[in-house]
C-alpha cells in the first residue's frame, strides 16, 4: 500500500485492524512511542502528527502479537509529494515553415503524478492540442507537426502535482521562423513512440502515445498486430494520437502498432504489451495441531506474473533453512520432527514487483502423558457366543503411546489365531467363547507417563431371535393397523427397537404412529393410515451384542386423485363435448367417473346426464346431455373406484350453450299491487339468449282477445298493464311467454291477477297538534266514519318548507309510440324536514349532444314529441319551494326497430328498476 501526503500536512494514519498487542516499524526499525511525541498507537493504529519530509517517509509494517505468537501486516510506503522548478534562460529555437519541432519541457525534480500543459504567450491562452500539435503526458515536451506562421511565439510549459495541486512554470521558449524559405513536404517522422515492451499490470490504465511530424501533417491510426479489433472499452484521444485501454486485462496483452501516413509515405511504432499481476492465492495452509516430533508439511502457492518469489516468517521473523530439520523450498515449509520451540505463528509470503501477500496460520506442539479419562474401556461388554469382540485402547496421548493387554493379572503376551493385537493398539478376539469372559485392562505409556483402563466381558449363549414380524398388506385409507415385531433373547442382554420407513427413522413424536408392546415386544401401531403411509417398513432389534432387522411392505388403497385438464372440446345448445386426463388411482382401478357442472343459477355442482350414460374408468371422453341454451357453464369430473370416490378435478373454463328457442314458459306468474288503474304482472326471470324478451298477454276474466305486449329488455321481470278504465281490483286472466332471435317459445298457464286498490277516497278531518317538547309533538284527527275503500292505516307527513326532497322520482316508466313518447313516474313523497313537491320537470336531450329540452308538470306522467330518429336521454326532477330534488340517472330512450313489432299490435317500455309498462 502507498499513501502520499504533502509535505507540511498536519496528521497521516495507518490502520491494521486485528486482535492482540501491537508495534509498528519504519524502514525495519522498531518505532519507540515512549521517546517519539510525534507518533501515537491508537487502538493498532499508527497517527502521526506534523509529518516531516525527512523523519517520516519510508516503509511501514505492523506486527501483532499474543501468547501464540506473531504475524506481520502488508508493508505501506509513505510518500511525500513535491514538485520543484530550476528557472533557466532558454534559448529561441528556429524553424522553417512547414517542418516539424519538438519543444522541450524539461522535467523538475517531483514526487507524485505529474500533468502537463503549455501556454501560448499570455498565461490564460493554452495550446489546443489537435492532429498538428500534442503534448506528451509522459515526457512534458511540446510536438509541432508542422510549423506555420500563426505559430510563431513565446511557449510556456506548466507542470502540475496532482497530490499537492502546486503549479510551477519553465522559463519562456521562443519560437521564430527562419528566412531561409519554406520546408517541402516529406514523410511522417515519429517523434513520440511507446516502447518495445510495455508491462501492465493487472486492472490498471495503460495509456501509449504516437504523434509524428510531417509535411503534410501525418495521419494516426492504430492496430492489433495479431489483426484482431478493438473491444468496446479502448478509447482514441487527441486525433488519435493517444490509445487508452481501461482495467488492463489477459486478452488486452500483444503487440501494438500505430500507423503515421500522409501522401509522402508512412511510418510505423510497434510494441509490445506485457501482462503483468499481483500474486493472488491459490493454495494456503492450515492451522496444524501436531504431536511432538512428528513432520509438518505446508505449501502455499500463488500466481502472478512475473512469477512471485516466497519466504516464509516465524512469529514475524524470517525463517531459516535448516539442513538437518527444517526445509524451505519455494512455497513448501517442512518440519522432520517438531518439538516444543517450533510452535508459533507462520506466514508464506509471495512478492513481485506488483505487490506482497501474507497467510497466516498457527502451529500447535502437543506433549502430555496417556489420558483415557474421554475414551475408558467400557465397563460392561456383551458378546454373543461365535461372534468377534473389539475392545479399543486409545488413549489421548502425545506422542502415540505404547499399549499392553491384561485378562485379570495375566498379561496377554501369547497370542493365538483367535487373539490379535492391532497396531493401534486394539485387541480383537475371534470366535468368542464363555470361557473368555472376564476382566480385560489396558496399560498406555509414552515419554511422559502411564495410564490404564479396564472393563468386563460377557459372553451370552443364547442368540436373539424374531418370533413375530410383519408381513406384507393391504389397507384403507383411513384404517389403523399393527405391525408386530416381537422377539426371544438372552435375559442379561439388553433391547431396543425402533422402525424406519422408506429409509428413515419414524419420529415418536409423529401423531401417526405409536410403539406399543412389552419389554420383548418393539409393535409398531399406525393410525389413520394416508396414502402417504404406503411403502416399506423394517423393525430394527438392537442388543448389546447384536442387530436384527425384518421388514414388509404396506400398500395402501384409497380413492382416486383428481382428474385435470378438464377441457370442452365442442359444445352446442344443449350438449358439450368434453375431455380430461386421469389422475392417480391411488392403489384401487378407477372404474367410472361422473361429470358436475355449475351455472349462476344453480346452487353448488350438480350431477348431469351424459352419453354414454356410464363412463367407465378407461374413458376420457363424454358428452354431457340436456343442458340449457344460452347458460354459462363451468364442468368438472370426478373419478370413482373400488374404495369410493375421490376429490373433484379443477373446473374448466366457463363456456356458454348456443342459443335456441325458448323451450321453456316463465314460472311462478303471479302479481297484483300497484296504482290506481294498474294491472302489475310478475314473473320468474329465464335464462335468456341474444335477443331475448317476454310476452305478456292479458285479458279482463271472462272475455275472449288478449292484449299483448312485448319487453326486450332480458333482465325485467315486471310488467305494469295501465288504463284508466281498469275498475279496482278486477280480476284478469294473465300468461306470459319468451322469444329470442331463434323463434317465440310456449307461454305459461293461464293464472288471475288482479288489478291494483284504489286509495282512500276519504279525508281525516279535524287534524291539529300540539307541542311536547322540543323535539316531539302530538297529532290528532277524526275517524272516518265509513269509506268504500278498505283502510289499512294512517300516515302522518310533515315537513320543512325550506328543504328540497333528497329523494329522486321512482319508478320511472317511458312508452314510446311513433315519436310520441310518455314518461310515468311514482310520485314523491316529502319526507320530514323537506319542502312539499310543488310539481316535476323532464328534460331530455339527444343523445351525445348538449342541447337540452324540459317540460315542467304538476302531474306524474308527461307526453313529449320527440323529433327525428334519434335516440334521447331523459332525467326526471320533483320541484319544491326548498328548489330542485335529486334527478333521476340518465336513461336512455332506444328505437324500436320494425322487424321487431310486426307480429304484434304493442307498445314496448322499459323500466329503470327492471319493470315493463304498458298503455293501451
Amino acid at each position: 500500500m502507498v499513501t502520499m501526503v504533502n509535505t507540511g500536512d498536519m496528521l497521516s494514519h495507518l490502520q491494521m485492524i486485528v486482535f492482540g498487542h501491537h508495534r509498528w516499524s519504519l524502514n525495519g526499525t522498531l518505532i519507540d512511542f515512549r521517546m517519539d511525541s510525534r507518533r501515537l498507537l491508537s487502538g493498532g493504529n499508527l497517527i502521526i502528527r506534523n509529518l516531516d519530509r525527512n523523519q517520516d517517509a519510508g516503509t511501514y509494517q505492523c506486527t501483532a502479537f499474543n501468547t501464540q505468537g506473531a504475524v506481520l501486516s502488508r508493508r505501506a510506503s509513505l510518500k511525500f509529494a513535491y514538485l520543484e522548478f530550476q528557472t533557466q534562460m532558454r534559448s529561441p529555437v528556429s524553424v522553417r515553415e512547414g517542418q516539424g519541432v519538438v519543444l522541450l519541457c524539461g522535467k523538475p525534480a517531483y514526487s507524485g503524478d505529474l500533468t502537463f500543459a503549455w501556454v501560448f504567450n499570455e498565461y490564460t491562452y493554452f495550446v489546443q492540442q489537435d492532429n498538428r500539435r500534442f503534448v506528451s503526458q509522459e515526457t512534458g515536451n511540446l510536438y509541432i507537426a508542422k510549423v506555420e506562421p500563426s505559430d510563431v511565439g513565446n511557449y510556456t510549459c506548466v507542470v502540475t502535482n496532482r497530490v499537492t495541486r502546486e503549479k510551477v512554470n519553465s522559463s519562456p521558449t521562443p519560437l521564430v521562423l527562419r528566412t531561409d524559405g519554406a520546408m517541402g513536404e516529406y514523410e511522417p517522422k515519429i517523434e513520440v513512440h511507446f516502447p518495445d515492451t510495455v508491462p501492465a499490470a493487472k486492472g490498471s490504465i495503460v495509456t501509449l502515445e504516437c504523434f509524428a511530424l510531417g509535411n503534410p501533417v501525418p495521419q494516426i491510426t492504430w492496430r492489433r498486430a495479431n489483426g484482431t479489433p478493438f473491444p468496446s472499452k479502448v478509447k482514441m484521444k487527441n486525433s488519435n494520437v493517444v490509445l487508452e485501454i481501461p482495467s488492463f486485462q489477459q486478452e488486452d496483452a500483444g503487440g501494438y502498432d500505430c500507423l503515421a501516413e500522409n501522401k509522402m509515405g508512412k511510418n510505423v511504432a510497434r510494441g509490445r504489451l506485457l501482462f503483468h499481476a499481483k500474486p493472488q492465492w491459490i493454495q494456503t495452509m492450515r492451522d496444524s495441531a501436531l504431536a511432538i516430533n512428528e513432520r509438518l508439511f505446508w505449501e502455499c502457492k500463488a500466481n502472478g506474473k512475473p512469477k512471485p518469489s516466497y519466504s516464509w516468517l516465524k512469529n514475524g521473523d524470517s525463517l531459516c533453512h535448516f539442513q538437518d530439520r527444517v526445509h524451505i523450498e519455494n512455497g513448501a515449509l517442512s518440519i522432520a520432527a517438531v518439538n516444543l520451540s517450533d510452535a508459533g505463528m507462520y506466514q508464506c509470503v509471495a512478492e513481485n514487483k506488483h505487490g506482497v501477500i501474507y497467510f497466516s496460520a498457527e502451529l500447535v506442539v502437543l506433549a502430555s502423558p496417556p489420558d483415557f479419562s474421554k475414551n475408558p474401556l467400557r465397563a460392561l461388554l456383551k458378546a454373543r457366543a461365535g461372534s468377534m469382540v473389539t475392545m479399543e485402547c486409545k488413549p489421548q496421548a502425545y506422542p502415540q503411546a505404547i499399549s499392553l493387554w491384561k485378562k485379570g493379572n495375566e498379561q496377554l503376551c501369547h497370542l493365538s489365531n483367535r487373539l490379535t493385537l492391532l497396531p493401534d493398539g486394539t485387541l480383537k478376539i475371534s470366535n468368542v467363547t464363555k470361557t473368555d469372559g472376564g476382566i480385560f485392562s489396558c496399560q498406555a505409556q509414552n515419554q511422559f507417563g502411564t495410564a490404564s483402563t479396564s472393563g468386563t466381558l460377557l459372553v451370552t449363549t443364547d442368540p436373539t431371535k424374531i418370533t413375530l414380524g410383519p408381513v406384507d398388506m393391504e389397507i384403507i385409507v383411513g384404517e389403523s393397523i399393527v405391525l408386530p415385531c416381537q422377539i426371544t433373547l438372552d435375559p442379561a442382554l439388553d433391547v431396543s427397537f425402533f422402525w424406519t420407513f422408506n429409509g428413515h427413522v419414524i419420529s415418536k413424536a409423529d401423531k401417526h404412529y405409536e410403539h406399543v408392546g412389552g419389554p420383548t415386544s418393539g409393535d409398531l401401531m399406525i393410525r389413520n393410515i394416508q396414502l402417504n403411509h404406503a411403502g416399506k417398513y423394517v423393525c430394527v432389534v438392537d442388543t448389546d451384542v447384536e442387530s436384527l432387522s425384518t421388514s414388509a411392505f404396506l400398500n395402501v388403497k384409497g380413492p382416486p386423485g383428481p382428474p385435470d385438464m378438464v377441457a370442452v372440446e365442442e359444445i352446442t345448445d344443449s350438449t358439450a363435448q368434453l375431455s380430461w386426463t386421469s389422475g392417480p388411482n391411488n392403489g384401487s382401478p378407477i372404474t367410472s367417473y361422473i361429470i358436475q357442472t355449475k351455472t349462476p343459477f344453480t346452487v353448488g355442482w350438480q350431477a348431469v346426464d351424459t352419453v354414454p350414460e356410464v363412463i367407465d374408468g378407461n374413458t376420457l371422453t363424454a358428452t354431457v346431455v340436456n343442458l340449457n341454451a344460452w347458460v354459462e357453464y363451468e364442468f368438472r369430473v370426478v373419478a370413482r373406484n373400488a374404495v369410493g370416490m375421490g376429490e373433484p378435478s379443477p373446473a374448466s373454463l366457463k363456456t356458454r350453450t348456443e342459443d335456441a328457442v325458448p323451450d321453456t314458459a316463465p314460472a311462478n306468474v303471479g302479481g297484483g299491487g300497484g296504482a290506481k288503474s294498474e294491472l302489475v304482472i310478475t314473473w320468474e326471470e329465464l335464462q335468456n339468449g341474444d335477443g331475448f324478451g317476454y310476452i305478456i298477454a292479458l285479458r279482463p276474466l271472462g272475455e275472449v282477445t288478449w292484449t299483448h305486449a312485448v319487453t326486450s329488455t332480458p333482465g325485467v321481470s315486471r310488467f305494469v298493464y295501465q288504463n284508466d278504465s281498469i275498475p279496482p281490483f278486477y280480476p284478469f286472466s294473465v300468461k306470459v311467454g319468451a322469444y329470442n332471435t331463434k323463434g317465440q317459445g310456449p307461454f305459461s298457464p293461464v293464472t288471475t291477477v288482479f288489478s291494483a286498490e284504489e286509495e282512500p277516497s276519504g279525508v281525516p278531518g279535524g287534524v291539529w297538534a300540539r307541542s311536547v317538547s322540543a323535539s316531539e309533538i302530538e297529532v290528532y284527527w277524526q275517524c272516518l266514519v265509513s269509506t268504500p275503500e278498505r283502510v289499512l292505516d294512517m300516515m302522518i307527513c310533515c315537513m320543512d318548507l325550506f328543504t328540497a326532497p333528497e329523494q329522486a322520482p321512482l319508478n320511472v316508466e317511458w312508452t314510446l309510440i311513433g315519436s310520441k313518447l310518455i314518461v310515468h313516474w311514482d310520485s314523491v313523497v316529502a319526507m320530514e324536514m323537506e319542502s312539499k313537491v310543488t310539481g316535476y320537470q323532464v328534460t331530455y336531450r339527444r343523445n351525445r349532444h348538449k342541447e337540452v329540452n324540459s317540460v315542467t308538470t304538476i302531474e306524474t306522467t308527461v307526453e313529449v314529441v320527440l323529433p327525428g330518429s334519434d335516440d334521447y336521454v331523459i332525467q326526471v326532477w320533483a320541484l319544491s319551494d326548498g328548489g330542485p330534488g335529486t334527478p333521476t340517472d340518465p336513461i336512455g330512450i332506444h328505437r324500436l326497430s320494425k322487424s321487431c313489432t310486426q307480429p304484434f299490435s304493442f307498445i314496448s317500455s322499459i323500466r329503470k328498476d327492471s319493470t315493463a309498462r304498458d298503455g293501451l
